[in-house]
């Protein structure tokens, strides 16, 4: 395979994957999707204040078109990220699960 696996928004892969980018993206790499660029540098900024350290400001990636997110590292060395990806239609706002 390619070296990774990715499910939605997680994503763990391998050094020599083209998805790792030459170094390893943490122990754990999650990515939460934001409304939109203010959500995502929010996400920085609250991050930071409570301790995290900085894997990557806010910013335009080139992943695809419309791709901005920024990169925190947790206090356990996971890669903690939020990402908007554009303008886009979505079936929900969110998903809402009930037991």
């Amino acid at each position: 395979g390619p070296g990774f696996f990715w499910i939605d928004e997680l994503c763990v892969s391998s050094i020599d994957s083209p998805a790792a980018q030459g170094k390893l993206t943490g122990r754990v790499h999650l990515a939460f999707q934001a409304a939109d660029k203010k959500a995502v540098d929010e996400f920085y900024r609250v991050g930071l204040e409570a301790g995290a350290t900085d894997l990557g400001k806010p910013g335009d990636r080139p992943y695809h078109p419309g791709y901005y997110a920024a990169f925190l590292t947790d206090p356990d060395g996971n890669n903690i990220e939020a990402v908007y990806h554009g303008p886009h239609k979505r079936s929900a706002p969110s998903v809402h699960i009930e037991f």
